[in-house]
């Protein structure tokens, strides 16, 4: 439950500094001066993302095995954007929002959640437990 939290709070600030870097991808929150509602509105995005990513997104890498071998995993900037796109798609039904203003800001985003997402989990990885973030 510990490294669930971890990840969440390290997708959220991910999604967060994302949402500053990238001009084309922005969360909405339900109320957009309220702090609390801001925060909790990416902590409920990030967990949408980390459910998406890891229903969906292991279903299509597995299918998926021969088209990233034979373009060397580059195919796996095109189904990260797609996911950011669902993830978007979902948000907009539940109501808080994940706004994407198009396909390659999509892929741009996720590209660089991925980025930060991973500097993230290395600097905090001492600090929770390396055997804490790789369960």
């Amino acid at each position: 439950m510990r490294r669930f939290l971890v990840r969440l709070v390290i997708n959220a600030i991910a999604l967060w500094l994302t949402t500053l870097i990238v001009a084309g991808v922005r969360v909405v929150a339900y109320e957009p001066g309220d702090t609390t509602a801001s925060v909790l509105t990416f902590l409920m995005v990030a967990l949408v993302f980390g459910i998406v990513n890891s229903v969906i997104g292991n279903f299509v890498r597995i299918v998926a095995f021969p088209l990233y071998i034979l373009t060397l995993g580059l195919i796996a900037l095109i189904v990260n954007g797609l996911l950011l796109l669902l993830v978007e798609w979902i948000s907009s039904l539940i109501g808080f929002g994940l706004e994407v203003d198009g396909f390659w800001w999509g892929v741009l985003g996720a590209l660089v959640l991925a980025l930060i997402s991973w500097i993230i989990g290395i600097i905090v990885r001492p600090i929770v437990g390396r055997d804490e973030l790789r369960r």
